[in-house]
């Protein structure tokens, strides 16, 4: 899995808004300045979030940006999305085609359900975080022990 730094630095700009207390407006500026990021960068980052209806942009003097819900109602997965997300097994398959316009194994490709199961995995990871709990610092991410026996030719 590859978080790209518009993920990564998108998170950390909408952690900044959901610090805010009761719903105030946070300016470009003071993000950036913040998390140490250029204001260009910052806005593109803001554009894209806002586009998704996640934040909204506040006019006027006291104006910047906010959270359009409480963050008890953020996830991490819809934030993550909305920034570009995690690839799906499409994307993934797509990406390594070999020598063709598409995989030979495209029809029948014996690692298509390990994709599957590793971006549905991701996904519902990212789900189940609301940024209200990233806020109190006490994230408990309960992982789902694989329960599947390795092939007997890799048993020790």
């Amino acid at each position: 899995m590859k978080i790209t730094a518009q993920e990564e630095y998108g998170l950390r700009c909408i952690i900044q808004l959901a610090r805010q207390t009761n719903g105030e407006p946070l300016m470009v500026r003071d993000i950036a300045e913040r998390e140490g990021l250029s204001i260009a960068y910052v806005e593109k980052i803001l554009w894209t979030l806002s586009r998704s209806g996640i934040i909204e942009s506040v006019r006027g003097p006291k104006g910047g940006y906010r959270l359009t819900r409480p963050c008890s109602e953020i996830s991490i997965g819809e934030v993550m999305r909305a920034l570009g997300g995690i690839p799906s097994q499409e994307e993934i398959c797509g990406q390594f085609t070999g020598n063709q316009e598409t995989c030979v194994h495209h029809d029948k490709c014996d690692l298509q359900p390990v994709w599957v199961s590793i971006t549905d995995f991701v996904h519902s990871v990212f789900d189940r975080i609301p940024l209200s709990q990233l806020l109190q610092g006490k994230l408990e991410v309960k992982m789902v022990q694989m329960t599947a026996k390795a092939p007997a030719n890799l048993a020790g």
